[in-house]
């Protein structure tokens, strides 16, 4: 029997119209399917900078992340570890001078205009950093502490470490572009908030580092007494939102303008860091997405109490030991209030051991507590033994039956 080549086209042509179609139901994603945006993605903040976070200044949690742990120039931002530094070098009864070497005195523009020779006082120099952002000075205070810039930008990166910076390299202490054998100078939005976090809250020279950079204008004398400087903060935060607290602006023609600033208002404190905001004429920029992050974490965060009241399990079986069991209790100080969104998700997690071989000396870590928000861990407080418990040993077991069993005092 002779077949129709057109019935044959036509069963054809239906044959690739039904796997069109089901491909297309295959390939398709399921209606109702949706992957779960990260905090950070789902408020889109249209930021103009690289780089940005907002971090909880109290409990160091990142509240907002644009690209926070990519490495960038930073800037000028750099001279708040060069001032953490030099503060804690101070004794509150010694004055320390710096003399101006002639590496110090050839830095570029901006420049306090030192004169090779000269001398100052520490405690004046750290409002020319901070204030006018002088990069002579940089110089000056980084000779003085450290011995030499080299030696000083070592104190930065063993500091930057102490912090918990993981991607932060210092070459200078006045933040110009620069590069050596191993590397770039660089910081990142996290670890830069890390560093201000320190200064405003972990550093023993918190309040003289505020002292500082909340100062509006200041004057002062070379120690001869020939000439006399006058300083003026460009810290524009300051007089932008109420409860601005600290900040640093930074700018060179690589890592464009950066910020890293603080607000304490309604109960938080909120860090703002910015890496790559504009270049000019977009002087301004850094303003903006200040403003915009610090408002996102006034109005969208809250307060909340994560920790638990008592551990689930109050004692842990002791194997071979005087006694049965051993009370536990959790480590002070263990985390209490972290700022939150209301749809934030709270978990925590316990893990401990089911039993424990005598000797325990009291204050044994027998576990932990896990703290996690949206399913990072946010902290972890250690479970330990309340007190100790001696090993049953071949005396303790003979006079435990004499106690027992022919009634005699032990």
């Amino acid at each position: 029997m002779r077949r129709n080549p057109g019935i044959r086209k036509r069963i054809f042509a239906w044959v690739i119209i039904f796997a069109v179609l089901l491909c297309g139901q295959v390939c398709r994603q399921p209606e109702g399917i949706r992957v779960k945006a990260s905090a950070t993605q789902e408020a889109s903040l249209d930021l103009y900078a690289t780089s940005a976070v907002l971090m909880d200044g109290t409990s160091g949690r990142i509240l907002y992340n644009k690209d926070g742990d990519s490495p960038l120039p930073m800037a000028s931002t750099t001279k708040i570890m060069t001032c953490i530094l030099a503060l804690e070098s101070m004794t509150e009864d010694t004055e320390i001078v710096c003399t101006v070497s002639g590496t110090a005195s050839a830095q570029p523009e901006v420049k306090l205009g030192m004169i090779k020779g000269d001398s100052f006082y520490l405690s004046d120099l750290l409002y020319s950093l901070m204030l006018e952002s002088h990069n002579d000075t940089a110089v000056c205070i980084a000779e003085t502490v450290g011995g030499s810039v080299e030696n000083f930008a070592a104190m930065m990166n063993a500091k930057a470490a102490e912090i918990g910076c993981t991607q932060t390299y210092y070459i200078t202490p006045n933040g110009l572009d620069a590069e050596d054998e191993n590397g770039e100078h660089h910081t990142t939005a996290h670890d830069l908030a890390l560093v201000m976090r320190y200064c405003l809250t972990q550093s023993p020279k918190s309040e003289e580092f505020l002292a500082v950079t909340q100062t509006a204008s200041y004057t002062f004398s070379n120690i001869s007494g020939t000439r006399t400087y006058s300083c003026t903060n460009h810290n524009a935060f300051l007089n932008l939102m109420e409860g601005a607290l600290s900040g640093k602006t930074g700018f060179t023609g690589k890592a464009g303008y950066c910020y890293v600033g603080a607000l304490s208002r309604d109960g938080k404190l909120l860090i703002v860091a910015l890496l790559a905001c504009g270049w000019p004429n977009n002087k301004g920029y850094k303003w903006v997405d200040t403003k915009k992050l610090m408002n996102y974490g006034l109005t969208e965060f809250e307060a909340r109490d994560i920790t638990v009241a008592e551990i689930p399990t109050k004692t842990l079986t002791v194997t071979n030991g005087q006694q049965e069991s051993v009370s536990t209790i959790l480590e002070e100080p263990y985390p209490t209030e972290v700022l939150m969104r209301s749809g934030d998700q709270v978990e925590v997690r316990v893990e401990m051991l089911q039993t424990i071989e005598a000797p325990v000396a009291e204050g044994t870590q027998v576990g932990l507590v896990h703290y996690l928000v949206d399913g990072e861990e946010y902290a972890a407080a250690s479970i330990l033994t309340e007190s100790g418990v001696e090993e049953r040993t071949y005396r303790y077991c003979l006079r435990e039956l004499m106690r027992k069993f022919l009634l005699w005092p032990v």
